[in-house]
């Protein structure tokens, strides 16, 4: 039995826990560490390992006040799992694509995959040990959106997000900001008809107003809404073009253009 809990910090991320029945919890990227260490304090549970997807502040920003905590409850020395390629704080394994985590508390093991596009040396983890699969995807792949390109290039995120949406049907993707309904507006706006994504947008309108988070959710439901995840679609296809007032060569080209239209958005 496996809790996976999203923890809200600043304004919009969430810092994801998973933990089992034991009182064992892992935590993926802690930017802030008291909300996390007040969650872990009023659940009983021991911090195990850390595991980091990129280096962004707001992705690593408590690692270091979160493993003091853990020495402080008794917790021991707690690994920190991050990318090779780039500077994380406290990391004490560095990953590469193709890389397996695996952990004895939780027990569990995790498929390290190299995304880049919103940093060059992005990962992402995926297990199936738990019975639904699960995505820490980090800024790469949001709910109904992706993350902006500050390192990478469009042809990198486009290969990076194929990858993900080559994931099982109901991987649950454990994203770490709150901007579903935002961009499901986008969704919208480039494709106003589009049945699936209106309906999904006032459900997710209807979960923020009753104070609901909106995470996780399918890739399934990813496949059918997220305008990113389709730029092979003629719809989509077409949307863009009008944007850029030009053919577009190829999806790369259309997720290009769909990429800078949300930047304006």
């Amino acid at each position: 039995m496996l809790t996976l809990h999203p923890v809200p910090a600043f304004a919009d991320n969430y810092i994801w826990v998973l933990a089992d029945a034991q009182g064992q919890a892992l935590v993926v990227d802690p930017g802030d560490a008291a909300p996390v260490i007040d969650y872990l304090t009023d659940r009983g549970l021991a911090l195990r390992a850390l595991l980091i997807t990129h280096h962004h502040p707001d992705h690593v920003g408590g690692i270091h006040a979160l493993l003091d905590a853990a020495r402080e409850r008794g917790d021991g020395e707690v690994p920190v799992y991050g990318p090779a390629s780039e500077t994380i704080p406290g990391r004490t394994h560095a990953l590469e694509d193709g890389n397996t985590v695996t952990l004895s508390a939780p027990a569990l093991h995790f498929q390290v995959l190299h995304v880049p596009g919103h940093t060059l040396g992005h990962i992402a983890f995926y297990t199936a040990d738990t019975g639904q699969p699960v995505l820490f995807c980090g800024d790469t792949l949001f709910a109904a959106g992706c993350g902006r390109l500050f390192e990478g290039t469009p042809a990198q995120m486009h290969a990076s997000l194929q990858r993900l949406a080559a994931l099982p049907d109901d991987t649950r993707v454990c994203c770490a900001h709150e901007y579903t309904v935002s961009n499901l507006r986008f969704a919208q706006a480039v494709t106003p008809d589009d049945e699936a994504v209106n309906q999904r947008l006032a459900d997710m309108v209807h979960k923020r107003e009753a104070g609901d988070v909106t995470l996780p959710v399918t890739l399934a439901d990813e496949r059918r809404s997220n305008p990113f995840l389709r730029v092979g679609e003629p719809a989509l296809q077409a949307a863009a073009t009008r944007r850029a007032g030009h053919a577009l060569d190829g999806d790369t080209a259309v997720f290009a253009q769909l990429r800078q239209w949300k930047d304006q958005f």
